[in-house]
């Protein structure tokens, strides 16, 4: 086991025994002294936050964007873009430095807009990026392949929001990097590139772990899975399959560049299923 993974894994271990510690707390008679409560939550944030930091200098040394296809086709708009910011989600945390969103857009006014207070959750069939197929980006392998997680309603009001920043993501945090990613697929680009698409939708996959795929090869469709606020696709390049220790790899689609936030761009190119 690397010691990145270790520090993943003890960072999960810590989190859940100030659960425990607190349950018990609460409904039991204390394990520890009120103030040892606190130690291993103590410990976990501090492990979080090395996890989730690289130094400039370090920065410095990634490797060159990589050139593959758009994980889409139609018309998107980017959000969280590594154009705009670095590390584009706000941590270097689960490969996710140079990661980027896109929600579908075909149209004007075709997507439900951000409610401060109703409706508070909305179907997924409301937003058009809902089941919209997820194509390779380059000839690749399957490494991971995973659509068993449902597909929870979108969380694009303030109390959903407020519920998945203070107590759902969290849950997830503690439960794995698969539980944040959602459903995923994970590609073996060679050369030490990976590529992952996350919040797949439930039961969408059209291939399997070791399958080799074509660029341009339908791989499952666009879901809300995992920590998501709505159905969008989430995608990067990395430099390991497992999201615990991979590193983010610079990206740009062929034919769209690195599209800004907010940026509506339209991608090219022919579905194929192989």
């Amino acid at each position: 086991m690397s010691a990145r993974k270790a520090a993943m894994v003890t960072y999960r271990c810590c989190w859940l025994v100030f659960v425990a510690l607190v349950l018990a707390g609460l409904f039991a008679e204390p394990l520890v002294p009120f103030g040892l409560t606190f130690v291993p939550a103590g410990a976990a944030i501090l492990i979080g936050l090395l996890m989730g930091r690289r130094s400039a200098e370090d920065l410095a040394k990634d490797r060159p964007a990589v050139e593959v296809g758009p994980p889409v086709t139609g018309r998107w708009t980017a959000v969280n873009s590594p154009a705009d910011k670095v590390p584009s989600h706000g941590t270097h945390g689960y490969g996710q430095t140079y990661a980027i969103d896109i929600v579908a857009e075909p149209e004007e006014g075709g997507r439900p807009p951000f409610r401060w207070l109703w409706p508070v959750a909305r179907p997924n069939r409301d937003f058009p990026a809902f089941d919209a197929p997820l194509v390779a980006v380059a000839d690749g392998t399957v490494v991971h392949a995973s659509d068993g997680q449902r597909d929870h309603l979108s969380r694009n009001s303030g109390p959903a929001l407020a519920y998945l920043m203070l107590v759902e993501a969290s849950v997830r945090d503690m439960t794995g990097a698969h539980r944040i990613v959602g459903n995923h697929v994970v590609l073996d680009l060679g050369d030490g590139t990976y590529a992952a698409y996350a919040h797949v939708r439930n039961g969408s996959l059209q291939v399997k772990a070791g399958d080799t795929v074509r660029e341009g090869q339908v791989l499952a469709r666009c879901g809300n899975s995992g920590n998501s606020t709505e159905p969008h696709v989430h995608f990067q390049l990395m430099d390991h399959p497992d999201l615990d220790v991979a590193r983010g790899i610079p990206f740009t689609w062929r034919g769209v560049g690195v599209p800004a936030n907010g940026e509506a761009f339209t991608a090219e190119g022919t579905v194929g299923t192989g």
